[in-house]
């Protein structure tokens, strides 16, 4: 029987499950894991961004993401179907005491960016200041537009706003747009990756962005929202190799 509900059942096919247990094993606290640097190192590149952060779920990637662009009592603007906003248990306000401000997307899973302008807050005492725009990239297995990101993009630099895109499933998109990640994570600051899905490994996702990004105060990197895992290659870093 082939199962179709999620591309979440997919397994580790025997060539993962060997290259797991062969993979070299340190401790990711001490930064001494090389199969886990080596990872982070590979998306990174992959990516075109400085850094990444292997991470043991995508709702601990999109909290690292969040939480490293959003102060407390700051405030992201979000699709109101979106994964971070609806099927996280509301972890950026429990966690980090930020304030999500939802819209609608439209039907090809974008943000319109007139919608977008109009929940951004004035500077005033009265409201938690807006500083990021959260896209999803598939969102409910649509792709976004290729040219909506650039338009995004050039939205939130002259807006003052970071861009943190929820690429859970971000590979598809790249096989729909027929080109390299680095092409399209060009237009945003930071974005995940599930490494558990489509790809087979049986746990982890990633989070790419820039090296400072990974080092604002309210993230306090992957160690304030989970902690690092002692010896975190023999689940899925050493299956990806």
């Amino acid at each position: 029987m082939i199962d179709l509900r999620s591309d979440t059942v997919t397994r580790p096919g025997r060539a993962m499950l060997e290259a797991m247990m062969a993979a070299p094993v340190g401790d990711d606290v001490y930064g001494d894991d090389p199969t886990v640097n080596e990872l982070q190192r590979y998306a990174a590149d992959l990516a075109g961004k400085e850094a990444a952060l292997f991470l043991p779920t995508g709702t601990q990637a999109n909290l690292v993401g969040l939480l490293s662009h959003c102060q407390r009592g700051e405030e992201y603007i979000v699709g109101q179907g979106a994964h971070n906003y609806l099927y996280e248990a509301g972890g950026a306000a429990v966690l980090g005491s930020i304030q999500p401000q939802p819209i609608d997307a439209a039907a090809d899973g974008s943000l319109p960016l007139d919608k977008v302008a109009a929940k951004i807050k004035p500077d005033d005492i009265h409201f938690a200041p807006t500083r990021l725009l959260s896209l999803e990239n598939t969102h409910n297995g649509k792709v976004l537009p290729r040219d909506y990101l650039q338009e995004a993009w050039a939205f939130t630099r002259q807006r003052n706003l970071a861009l943190h895109v929820d690429g859970a499933r971000i590979f598809n998109a790249v096989v729909a747009y027929g080109c390299e990640l680095r092409d399209i994570a060009q237009y945003c600051d930071s974005f995940t990756i599930c490494l558990s899905k489509g790809l087979g490994a049986p746990v982890g996702s990633l989070c790419s962005a820039a090296r400072r990004t990974f080092a604002a105060p309210s993230a306090g990197g992957k160690w304030s929202v989970a902690g690092c895992a002692r010896r975190a290659s023999w689940p899925p870093p050493g299956c990806t190799r």
